[in-house]
């Protein structure tokens, strides 16, 4: 049915939630922002780092935004990859998929190098055809400028794209990309969220995403 799979990165394939508290607490407390609790940090993980302080603050200051940024970034090279997880479907689906002659790819607002980092701790570079990060792209997801960059460095066509998330940002990012989407439910993003935009299916996990493409 598809040529490429895209996935998003945080709660679609691993679980970074321990170093992204750690960062966003960090950062906030260097700005003397107070703290927040890790249920109120979970439900940013997947927006861009600017988006993050905006929700969390309230303070639509860029400049304060893209301090948080540096701050963000300079916790997160300490603890980010060796507190990261990758989920327990995603190698044996990454291992079909190639199987099944499918492209692999990542587009997520997580930096590049940080998906590079994370896939040789896991031993999995050689299964992802491209990565598009945050630092790859001018505007972060949802638009869909990292998904179409994806696309034509595939050389592939919308109709041959599946992109896998587990965000409303994900899903809108396949709208205006214009290609189909999957949702997986291993976020904090519910199925009664995702059924408010085009999908193919709604999947507990990628296993479920397997069994979608057997049907």
């Amino acid at each position: 049915m598809y040529k490429a799979f895209i996935f998003d990165f945080d709660y679609t394939l691993g679980d970074s939630t321990e170093g992204i508290v750690q960062s966003v607490l960090f950062a906030l407390s260097q700005l003397h922002e107070g703290s927040r609790t890790t249920e109120e940090i979970r439900r940013t993980i997947g927006l861009s780092l600017k988006d993050t302080y905006f929700t969390l603050t309230s303070n639509m200051s860029e400049e304060k935004a893209d301090l948080f940024a540096k701050y963000f970034k300079q916790k997160a090279d300490e603890v980010m990859v060796a507190s990261t997880q990758i989920y327990e479907p995603v190698k044996e689906v990454f291992s079909f998929l190639r199987a099944s002659d499918c492209r692999i790819g990542i587009v997520t607002t997580k930096y590049h190098y940080r998906i590079d980092a994370i896939l040789e701790k896991f031993s999995m570079n050689n299964m992802v055809d491209i990565i598009v990060g945050g630092d790859d792209v001018k505007t972060p997801k949802p638009d869909p400028e990292g998904l179409l960059y994806a696309m034509k460095q595939l050389q592939l066509k919308k109709a041959d794209i599946l992109y896998v998330g587990d965000s409303v940002v994900d899903a809108k990012t396949a709208e205006e990309a214009e290609v189909d989407f999957a949702g997986v439910l291993t976020g904090t993003t519910g199925a009664q969220d995702f059924a408010k935009y085009k999908n193919v299916c709604i999947a507990d996990d990628l296993n479920g995403i397997k069994s979608f493409l057997l049907r």
